[in-house]
């Protein structure tokens, strides 16, 4: 099975215990979950019995110490995440609606992910085949973009399939900051693109989404998903599309269905023993990774039956109805 690394951000999900529609005034109590998209991504792969690591930095103290722990139970190699006593952890308070959807705040501001430098990756992390994933919360400012650029860069070099889940959270970029401009650099130097649909909108501007979509796969990637939470999942390569319908579920929390989606993906590519090359070739008929694209979907749809981020993500026997 071939090793996932997953890159960024590991932080503290502070999640509302009453639900008002998004809006924080009045919110009386707040309990702690694990998250961060990449933690989450790597958690779902290890979860659910993959060869998983998380690369980044998170603060010497008891939220840092807390997510080490965490992940190492779910499974996941800790040795590539680093601690730091120059800032502390991140927290991100989250508030559901009604109908479990999310409004965030992030306490980041600097936090200890935003210290983990290019230097940090170590040619060793690399000298196995594998996947590399992460998100476009790396991209925020300018250390953590360069230590991005530097991790990208060592994964190509050696050979690994590189994965890019957008991700996008505005609130997180200082003003000024082109997002766009960065998330589009990152684009053209990844194989696998996820968007949602609200990313789609955002980063094609004015260009129609076939232009877009045919103009980004021209560019480097090759493969592009496009997930629109309970609609169908749309996956385009060079050379055909397509549509896969996720299983019906009721919604409790929407909070990472989009990372346990992205890890059961990865997951089945690297249980496969899928390497870039393999991948490439496997673009050329993308009916082939159907069955790898539906086993996401239900990872997903099952973790928004639960609340929390880690702990709702699916091991295998939970997928076996929703599979069935």
């Amino acid at each position: 099975m071939l090793k996932v690394i997953a890159f960024g951000e590991a932080l503290i999900d502070m999640l509302s215990t009453n639900t008002d529609s998004g809006n924080f005034a009045g919110h009386e109590a707040f309990i702690k979950f694990p998250g961060g998209a990449p933690a989450n991504v790597a958690a779902a792969v290890a979860k659910l019995g993959g060869n998983s690591y998380f690369a980044g930095k998170v603060g010497h103290d008891m939220f840092g110490d807390f997510l080490v722990k965490t992940l190492a139970d779910c499974g996941v190699h800790t040795d590539y995440m680093l601690q730091t006593h120059e800032a502390k952890t991140a927290l991100a308070f989250v508030s559901l609606d009604a109908q479990g959807e999310r409004s965030f705040e992030f306490y980041r501001s600097p936090s200890a992910d935003l210290f983990f430098q290019a230097t940090d990756f170590a040619d060793t992390w690399f000298t196995d085949a594998g996947i590399f994933h992460f998100c476009s919360n790396t991209l925020t400012h300018a250390n953590i973009r360069q230590a991005t650029y530097a991790g990208i860069q060592k994964a190509q070099q050696a050979g690994y399939l590189v994965s890019f889940d957008v991700n996008l959270r505005h609130n997180l970029w200082p003003e000024g900051e082109d997002t766009r401009s960065a998330v589009m650099q990152c684009l053209a130097n990844t194989d696998v693109i996820k968007l949602c649909a609200e990313e789609l909108h955002f980063l094609r501007g004015q260009q129609s989404e076939t232009l877009f979509i045919n103009e980004l796969l021209a560019s480097g990637p090759s493969l592009v998903l496009i997930t629109d939470g309970g609609h169908p999942l749309k996956f385009y390569s060079a050379t055909a599309q397509g549509e896969l319908a996720p299983p019906k579920v009721s919604m409790v929390d929407s909070t990472a269905a989009g990372d346990a989606f992205m890890g059961g993906f990865l997951y089945s590519l690297a249980k496969a023993n899928i390497d870039r090359r393999e991948f490439l070739k496997l673009t050329k008929t993308p009916t082939a990774f159907s069955p790898m694209l539906n086993f996401a979907n239900a990872c997903g749809a099952f973790t928004v039956t639960q609340k929390g981020a880690i702990n709702s993500l699916p091991t295998l026997s939970n997928l076996d109805a929703l599979l069935s």
